[in-house]
This record gives structure tokens, C-alpha cells and sequence, in this order.
């Protein structure tokens, strides 16, 4: 699919907004200048998006960025001078609102890991990047984690690894370790509560009590640290 044909596949997806809202802020931090124009024209052609700044490196996005305040950050991994990871480590810091997508061509558990515990919330694979990203930015922006098919099934099958022994004084119920396969395959509050048949109230009251079981902040860091538990 070529970028024109993507543009209005997506455009097409990204659903309603108000009359009159403003355009969700994103930005694009991508060291490759075609791909990184691509996602900017992508984005601004989209009703309801607007590309605040396209950075070329992860030095240059910590400067820009905070300034422009963007709801969500789609970012290269592998970059000159900072990589992703470290830079999506940094911007949290920074700006903990905005919600970062990895880009990237590297489909090993480790730098998935790495990146999700850097404080991405969403992983997608670039060859896939023009048919789902503004998608994935809606999906985000909705609470759910957005991830490439391939990278979703890795995480899913890390959920079934045994959980290491520093953590198995860790007592998670049945329901909440429901919840967090579910939050592992991207689900929404509002998804998880209708696969299991309660209110979205129910979902947040039992994200609650994991977010506390595991001394954690967000949904990321939750199902990071029960799957796969820094060792």
C-alpha cells in the first residue's frame, strides 16, 4: 500500500471528532527523513490529527518537544546520537501525559521489553506503520496499547512464561491476572469490561488493586512487571 492510499484508508478509520475540536497534537521523532516526512504528511491529512513537530533524533525531540506538548509521540527506535528507548525514558520525565508509539523494525522480546518499561505504551512494526498508525493513535488516545499482531503475540506468550521467584510472593487473583492478559493483547477499560461481563468502574477498581500489588504506576508498567519482572 503506498502512503496516498494509506492516507485515505486511515483518514477513513480514525472516526468522527466534534465540530470545532482542536486536532490531537502529535509528534514524529524518526532519523530517516523520507519516513519521518511520510508520517508528517500522513498525519496532517488526516481529519482530526495535526503533525506540532517532526524531530530527527532523540537529543532534538528532549529540546522541542515539551514546548509543543504533544498527546502522543510515535518514535524510531534505533536513532544517532540517543536511542528511542532512552529518549521515550526521558520524554516521560518530562512529559509523563504524553503517550509514546515505538516504530521500529526489531521484533526480539528483549528491546519490546525494554521499550514498554522505557514508558511506551503502544509498539508497532514500521512495515506495518502506514496502514494502522493513525489507529493506533485513536486507540491510545482511548486507553487502550496499541501493537503490531507479531508483537502482540510475543508479549501474550510472555504472559505464560512461569512468573520469576522474586515475584512469586506476588498474589494476584484470578480476575486481576485476567485483566492483565487482556491488558497485554491492548484492550481498552471499556473492551476488558465487556470480554468479562462487568463495568468499566469493576476493570479500574481491579487495576486499582493491581497497580498497588505491584507497585506500579500505569497499565504498562503492571503487565511489564508481572510478565516479565526485571531480573
Amino acid at each position: 500500500m503506498n502512503t496516498v492510499d494509506a492516507e485515505a484508508k486511515l483518514a477513513g478509520k480514525a472516526g468522527p471528532r466534534p465540530e470545532g475540536a482542536a486536532p490531537i497534537p502529535v509528534a514524529v521523532v524518526e532519523d530517516n527523513s523520507t519516513v519521518r516526512r511520510n508520517l508528517e504528511r500522513l498525519i496532517n491529512r488526516a481529519p482530526g490529527f495535526k503533525c506540532v513537530c517532526a524531530c530527527a533524533d532523540g537529543v532534538e525531540a528532549l529540546r522541542v518537544l515539551p514546548a509543543h506538548a504533544p498527546k502522543v509521540v510515535l518514535m524510531d527506535i534505533q536513532m544517532p546520537k540517543m536511542s528511542g528507548v532512552d529518549c521515550a525514558a526521558r520524554l516521560k520525565t518530562i512529559l509523563p501525559s504524553a503517550q509514546i508509539i515505538m516504530l521500529t523494525v526489531y521484533e526480539d522480546t528483549d528491546t519490546i521489553f525494554k521499550a514498554l518499561r522505557a514508558g511506551a505504551s503502544g509498539y508497532l512494526l514500521k512495515r506495518s506503520a502506514h496502514e494502522c498508525v493513525l489507529n493506533a493513535i485513536q486507540e491510545i488516545l482511548e486507553g487502550g496499547a496499541p501493537m503490531s499482531i507479531a508483537i502482540a503475540r510475543k508479549v501474550v506468550a510472555a504472559f505464560h512464561e512461569p512468573v520469576a521467584p522474586e515475584r512469586a510472593h506476588v498474589m494476584l487473583s484470578t480476575r486481576e491476572q485476567e485483566i492483565l492478559g487482556l491488558l497485554s493483547e491492548g484492550l481498552s477499560n471499556k473492551e476488558i469490561g465487556a470480554k468479562l461481563n462487568v463495568s468499566q468502574f469493576t476493570v479500574r477498581n481491579h487495576l486499582a488493586k493491581v497497580f498497588d500489588k505491584l507497585h506500579v504506576r500505569s497499565r504498562t508498567e503492571a503487565v511489564i512487571a508481572y510478565l516479565r519482572p526485571p531480573r
